[in-house]
């Protein structure tokens, strides 16, 4: 599964996904694992589920898809009626068990679990601080660096006051779901870098990545999770409350998060991600709109960028004037189909096996393409394999002419905060220019999509978003690289409940 987006070769790895339940008279095991279900495609490299039953703590963590990490002994062993889970795709630390999650820890103070989506830019500092303090580490990954950081402050403070001391201590991007003992608590960094939000159940809450894991237990979105607050549920699933512990000047929500890798049917930061990516196509159209016969995407993430470009293609030409009635509109189709028994091919460890790997995965219907002029969207461009390997398939299927336009600005530079991207060399736009890239995949023409539309089809401005992949210049203070804003700690006033 795959919903977020799907390329053939040029996407990034995706980040993870976590969750949290805590449910009134019932166990969270079976709600946990269906959230994960619907969270797969932010992680297919492990999953694992932590619950709790009031006297002591369970956990079942395994490499693969969550399908395969969980039989259904495995699930009925999970007792309780409080838990979080995890899936991860690895962005720090090892691929192999020891980095899978939920995290565990079991401490004189109680017994955490610990779900981490992001990646912190300060972790070995602080891994050794307590590795000097006696900490014995079992991974080389952040979470576990987060895990024995809280554990630390709990044998001396109240929860509340651990988690803020906690916050303060860490840096990077971090959306967190934590057990501590039956309680379950989300936090979300103090600039809101990664997704978290808060839903309602008939029986209890529920915290998630996404909203579309909330939809899948039938419960009703409550609100993001606000950067730098602690929402805590109540053990019996009867409430929860809210601390906001951290305030910073601005945000940094991933915009990447609406162009690629959440699910369309999400509402993240109060913006439903479909909706996003149809408007950034209707702004691609007015920005570098082509006259063609055809528009097609590139399937699944190019769809609602596609229908946007197609709906506002419909509306002016090209030049933003109005369409002529009557006038030829162009015609939004299905050009290319893929097969989705073809695993994710970013994985292919040569060049020749991507680019092989582009035609096992994408065929084209001929009678789309075969005479026309082309113009295929998506959401972005990578290495630039997937890019010519598409431009070559339409071409020998016989189009005419083949126009690309990409829903996102040329990503420059590498994610340092929970998206494992290609490295600066292998990035094809940060020592090329558009026409350069053109004139590589062979294309008759190709646009990207501005920054200031991308901030504008989301509601923000170019100050609340992180923007680092595509500028160079990152909102958290990254060694060796530029800072979009001032390094400073944010502030931390007393916490104040509230609901």
């Amino acid at each position: 599964m795959n919903a977020g987006g799907d390329h053939a070769v040029d996407e990034p790895r995706e980040k993870c996904g976590v969750v949290g339940v805590s449910l009134a008279g019932r166990d969270a095991a079976r709600p946990l694992y269906y959230a994960l279900y619907a969270l797969q495609h932010r992680g297919q490299e492990s999953a694992g589920i932590v619950t709790h039953d009031g006297f002591q703590q369970h956990s079942h963590v395994e490499r693969g898809l969550v399908g395969d990490a969980f039989k259904p002994g495995d699930l009925e062993s999970l007792a309780g009626s409080t838990g979080i889970g995890h899936v991860r795709y690895p962005t720090a630390g090892s691929l192999d068990k020891s980095c899978a999650q939920p995290f565990s820890v079991s401490f004189k103070s109680g017994s955490l679990g610990l779900s981490h989506n992001g990646n912190l830019v300060n972790a070995d500092e602080v891994r050794e601080e307590l590795a000097a303090a006696g900490h014995a580490f079992t991974s080389d990954g952040d979470t576990e660096v987060i895990a024995h950081d809280l554990a630390r402050n709990l044998l001396e403070e109240d929860l509340v006051r651990a988690v803020k001391h906690t916050m303060n201590r860490i840096h990077g991007s971090y959306s967190l779901a934590i057990t501590h003992d039956d309680t379950v608590l989300g936090v979300r960094d103090p600039m809101g870098n990664r997704p978290l939000c808060l839903g309602e159940l008939d029986d209890g809450y529920v915290l998630a990545s996404e909203s579309a894991a909330i939809d899948t237990l039938d419960g009703e979105l409550v609100r993001d999770v606000r950067p730098g607050e602690l929402v805590v549920l109540e053990p019996d699933g009867s409430g929860y409350d809210t601390y906001q512990l951290v305030d910073a000047d601005s945000t940094a929500h991933c915009f990447f998060e609406h162009v690629y890798f959440a699910r369309p049917d999400s509402v993240i930061d109060d913006e439903l991600v479909y909706e996003v990516r149809r408007e950034l196509g209707r702004k691609l159209w007015e920005e570098s709109g082509v006259e063609s016969d055809v528009v097609m995407p590139v399937p699944d993430s190019g769809r609602a960028f596609a229908s946007g470009y197609a709906d506002a293609a419909a509306e002016t030409t090209a030049d933003g004037d109005p369409r002529p009635e009557g006038d030829d509109v162009i015609e939004f189709a299905e050009g290319l189909m893929k097969n989705r028994y073809v695993g994710r091919t970013f994985i292919m460890p040569t060049q020749d096996e991507r680019e092989r790997a582009v035609r096992l995965k994408l065929n084209p219907i001929r009678s789309t393409v075969e005479g026309k002029s082309v113009t295929i969207i998506d959401d972005s461009i990578v290495r630039g394999t997937t890019s010519t390997q598409l431009v070559e398939l339409v071409r020998e299927a016989g189009a005419e002419e083949v126009h690309l336009r990409i829903g996102a600005p040329p990503i420059v530079a590498p994610c340092y905060f929970g998206i494992d991207m290609a490295t600066r060399e292998e990035l094809i736009a940060s020592d090329k220019s558009t026409e350069e890239i053109r004139d590589r995949i062979e294309a008759d023409s190709l646009s990207y999509l501005s920054i200031d539309a991308v901030a504008e089809a989301l509601d923000s401005s170019r100050a609340d978003l992180c923007l680092g992949c595509v500028t160079g210049e990152y909102p958290f203070d990254v060694e060796g690289e530029a800072t979009d804003r001032p390094v400073e700690s944010p502030s931390t006033d007393a916490p104040a409940a509230d609901d």
